[in-house]
Formats: C-alpha cells, structure tokens, sequence
C-alpha cells in the first residue's frame, strides 16, 4: 500500500499520508507522491479543494532521516540541480498551489510537518496536537520559507523564540497565535475538516483562486525558500548537524 493515499470525491482531493507506523516521517517517495497530487490537483477543473491529512497518531514527525541521510552527498554537491530533488519539488509545488488547500492535523507535528501548515489555507487540528521545530536544535536552519511566513503570522519575537528555544506548542495555543484555525476532538477531525471544504465547494472557484492570489506572494516566497535551502545544505556539514545526525541513526 502507498505511503501516500489519495482519493477524490465530488470536488475535494484528499492526500493523506499513510505510514504511521513512523510517524508519517516524509521519504523522498512521499515527497514525490503529494507533489504529482498537487500538480494533477491544480491541473483538474474538478478538483475544487485539496486536503492534506495523516493516518495513525501523529501528522508528520519531518523527515525520515535514514531516508534523508541517503541524499546528503547530493545535498552538498553544487553540481547538482537541487531545485529539482524531490523535496523541493514539493515545496515548490505547494508554494505556487493555487487552489484552497486544508490540513487535518493531529498528534505530533515537527518540522516540515509544521512549516507546510503555513502554506496551507485553513488549518483544523485535534486536541491532541503537538508542534515543534528542531531545526536549530539539529544545527541546520528553517526551511519551507517559515522564516518569512512565520514571524509574517505571529510575530518575530514569538517566531524567534519558537525556533530558538524549541518548545513545543499545543493547539489551544496554536489557535490562539493563528496558526491553526479551530481545535476539535480526535474523532471529530476528519468531519470537521470535510465540512470545511464543503463550505468552500460553495463559493466560485474563481474568486477563491484570484483572492488567494491577492493574498499571497508565491515568486517572493519561492526565492526566500530557495535561499534557506542554500544555507541549509551548508549546515548539514557543520558539526552540530552531523553528530545530530549519527546520534540518530546509530539507534
């Protein structure tokens, strides 16, 4: 079975992501399957809304690292055409995502499983949720663009400090800074967001495009995204990144 699955239904696509077992930590196939999702998404007239969402407890624990750890010689190399890898791929795809797109969060959210929920349109989250970003923990920095859409959402102080000093945020507080847009049970999830989207399959799908458009800057964003991953590649040889990463998988 994927480790992403996809289904359509009268207008709404939902990916969700399916290895819960590692916490829907993202692989290079992953990255792979929700960008061609987005893209044939964008590209279907009948696709009026897209969902992200995750089977299991958690939402997405960021990248799985011994499937990341493969690519670091690629990542160091500046031959290499990065925009290209699958992970920017993705990033690029749902930069430049022009349609409304929602995620269902739940449980446990780290790294970029938090920074592509500030790419995302309305956000609905369980109770249960957890977000964290280890970044500077690991000796790399922010990626996905979040050090413009971050302190653009709640502030730079509070951003700085988030990414600083790495605590982790609960959903009520999450709310309360506008990162999410309501709290709901574990098992009212799925509902919720669905009746979201259903709200949204009420309105033109052209006025939601053009004042999403109004709302967003997506070539600034793409620039600012390439830049973090610029000085993220040359983090991840630092000491601090590379003891990280050995500490990790000599588990």
């Amino acid at each position: 079975m994927s480790d992403v699955l996809s289904h359509s239904d009268n207008g709404v696509l939902v990916l969700r992501l399916n290895r819960p077992a590692k916490k829907n930590a993202l692989t290079k196939a992953m990255y792979t399957a929700l960008t061609e999702g987005l893209t044939q998404a964008s590209a279907d007239e009948a696709v009026r809304v897209v969902v992200i969402s995750a089977e299991g407890a958690d939402f997405c624990a960021g990248n799985d690292i011994a499937d990341f750890a493969q690519d670091l010689p690629l990542f160091q190399d500046d031959s290499v055409d990065h925009d290209d890898m699958p992970v920017f791929r993705f990033l690029k795809a749902i930069t430049f995502f022009d349609k409304p797109l929602i995620a269902a969060v739940q449980g446990q959210a780290v790294g970029v499983g938090v920074t592509l929920l500030l790419h995302c349109d309305l956000v609905v989250a369980a109770d249960d949720l957890r977000l964290s970003l280890p970044f500077l923990k690991l000796g790399l920095v922010p990626e996905a663009g979040s050090t413009l859409l971050l302190p653009e959402r709640i502030g730079y102080q509070r951003a700085f400090a988030w990414m600083a000093l790495g605590e982790i945020v609960g959903a009520e507080d999450a709310r309360q800074l506008g990162l999410i847009n309501s709290v709901v049970t574990r098992e009212g999830l799925d509902e919720a967001v669905q009746a979201m989207a259903h709200k949204l399959l009420r309105l033109s799908p052209s006025s939601l495009r053009h004042t999403k458009a109004f709302m967003r800057d997506p070539e600034k964003l793409w620039q600012v995204i390439r830049a973090e991953g610029a000085i993220f590649r040359r983090q991840l040889v630092s000491a601090e990144a590379q003891a990280a990463f050995m500490a990790f998988l000599s588990k």
